[in-house]
Order: C-alpha cells, then sequence, then structure tokens
C-alpha cells in the first residue's frame, strides 16, 4: 500500500500513518477497538504493585545488610517484618556507629511495613477487579489474583488469537525449531510479551513446589529423559494452553449470559480479528499455518534421446 499510494517503499512515520489510514478505508469489516477503563485501570494497579514489589526487595536487601553487621552469623535468608524487628530488639549497641546502624535499620523497618501494607491492599484490589469481570483464572493451581491481574490486562481480547498455538507463540512458551538435517531439536524462544511469560514462569514454580498435576506431568518429562529447564519449559507451554481455554472459556459464559461481551470476555469485541492473521479477514476459527502452495512451475518435459552419431568410416 506504501509503494502503490506513494510511488516509493520508503517508510517513514508519516507515510505510514497515511497506509494504515488508507488500508483502514478500502478495507471492509476490521474488527472496531473501544476503550476498556476496566483493563486500564487493571493494568495500572498491577504495575503499581510490581513496583511496590521492586522497592520491597531493594528495602529487604539493605535491611539484611545492616542486621548483618549488627548481629554476624544470624542473616535470615528470607527476612520478614517479624522476624526484622524481634532481630532489631535483640541488640543494643554502645558505640556512636552501632546506634546510627541501629536507627538506620529501624527506619528500613519502618518501611518494609509501610510498603507491605500497600502490597496487601493493592492485592486485594486486584483480586476483586479479576472476580468483577468474572473470570476464573484464579482457579488455575499457581494463578493467583496479581497473576490473573496480568494475563487479563495483557491479553485484553482473547479472539484476536485464533488458536492456542497463535497464543503460546505471543507468551513466548513456543519452542523455536532448530533442526538440522537428521537432527530434530527446538530452542527456547525468547520473543513474545516476556511479561506475560515471567507470570507463566512464576505460576509453573508454584506448581512444582505443590503436589498438583504439574509436578506429576514435569516428573514425567524428566522420567523421558528431558532436563529440568526442558521440563520446565514444557510445564510452561502446558499453562500457556490452560489459561487461553479458561480465557476462551470465560469469554464464552459471559457471552452466554448476554452481558454483550464477544468471544474474549470483553465489550465490543467480535467473532473476526485482525490480529488474528496477517489478512484482515482472518477467522478466530482459521488453521495457523495455511496449507501446501499449490504449484505453479510446468512440470519439466524429459530429456530428448538422441542417437549416439555413426563413426566416420576410414576413406581408402
Amino acid at each position: 500500500m506504501r509503494l502503490f499510494d506513494t510511488g516509493h517503499n520508503r517508510k517513514t512515520d508519516a507515510h505510514d500513518a497515511h497506509s494504515i489510514a488508507m488500508v483502514a478505508v478500502r478495507t471492509r469489516g476490521l474488527r472496531v477497538l473501544q476503550v476498556d477503563g476496566e483493563l486500564e485501570a487493571l493494568r495500572l494497579l498491577v504495575e503499581r504493585r510490581e513496583a511496590l514489589t521492586r522497592r520491597r526487595v531493594q528495602i529487604v536487601d539493605r535491611l539484611q545488610a545492616l542486621l548483618a553487621e549488627l548481629l554476624p552469623g544470624q542473616a535470615k535468608k528470607d527476612l520478614t517484618t517479624g522476624q526484622g524487628k524481634r532481630m532489631l530488639a535483640s541488640v543494643r549497641p554502645r558505640d556512636i556507629a552501632g546506634k546510627t546502624r541501629r536507627r538506620i535499620a529501624a527506619e528500613e523497618l519502618s518501611e518494609l511495613v509501610a510498603v507491605e501494607a500497600k502490597m496487601k491492599k493493592a492485592t486485594a484490589e486486584l483480586k476483586a477487579m479479576v472476580a468483577a469481570r468474572g473470570s476464573h483464572l484464579t482457579d488455575i493451581h499457581g494463578v493467583g489474583p496479581v497473576v490473573a491481574a496480568r494475563v487479563l490486562a495483557d491479553v485484553g481480547d482473547v479472539a484476536r488469537f485464533a488458536d492456542r498455538n497463535r497464543f503460546a507463540s505471543w507468551t513466548g512458551t513456543a519452542p523455536l525449531d532448530a533442526s538440522s538435517g537428521e537432527q530434530n531439536r527446538h530452542r527456547l524462544s525468547r520473543a513474545g510479551n516476556r511479561r506475560v511469560n515471567h507470570v507463566i514462569h512464576i505460576a509453573a514454580v508454584t506448581q512444582l513446589r505443590l503436589d498438583t498435576d504439574g509436578r506429576a506431568y514435569f516428573r514425567r518429562k524428566r522420567a523421558e529423559g528431558k532436563k529440568p529447564l526442558e521440563a520446565l519449559r514444557c510445564l510452561k507451554r502446558r499453562i500457556s494452553d490452560t489459561i487461553y481455554r479458561q480465557l476462551v472459556a470465560d469469554a464464552d459464559s459471559a457471552q452466554a449470559q448476554g452481558t454483550n461481551a464477544g468471544p474474549g470476555g470483553h465489550r465490543g469485541a467480535s467473532l473476526q480479528s485482525s490480529a488474528a492473521g496477517s489478512h484482515p479477514h482472518t477467522d478466530t476459527s482459521d488453521q495457523p499455518l495455511p496449507g501446501p502452495a499449490p504449484k505453479t512451475l510446468r512440470p519439466t518435459a524429459p530429456p530428448r534421446k538422441t542417437e549416439p552419431a555413426k563413426r566416420l568410416q576410414p576413406t581408402g
């Protein structure tokens, strides 16, 4: 479109915007996107809680360093506020350096308590908002309110994914083919939405800590000869498929209840999605890959058989 409309194929922001507008005008049946205020609020709240989580890690690191100097040999790997209070109450330094160190540690501990209170409040709000949208992602083992909120906020309309394979490609849990010759192998994909990939990793690790079907699946993959990381990637792909099925089920349930929601469980969605394939009219039931291309080359004619040249007879 850029070449036909402008006469050249030079790529600039202005030409891209103009070409996109021309495609939108000339193409019928495009899915109309609508701003979902609830999803935007959910996204803001998730990012706020992630920022609080990073802040908490920094505070705990500083507090552990101070307590290690005040109480050598008594450092805790996973320090909690209760442990920090008990450790800080058991030390009474006499020198000025020790007193200053204890005072700074007390301030860090007070800040840690405040940050954890904000995190708890944000988690409660996320849980209420996820439940209000009618999502059942939290029924999956390892998927809590924070993980479910991140998935909902980033996925938006699940109808834009034709099937679980494209969803797995978007989440970065689908391996890439790296086969060569007779060697059939796959490698880790670094593409996709890394934030959603991270929360799926959290769900996978949580399932491994509990007696769940995910841990049994992981052990079966290990018994088949896969390495721990390879088995974990298989589990992440399986969780991605489970999340996709749950999103589709929630969307179908919302549509059946007459909430004027589309296949993605959000208002304004339709059965066609321009993001489901390279063509804007790709339907959600289309296959992820096209079939073999039709043959366009003419069959090569067999070579003609030529008679061997006659040997020249010598002249007398």
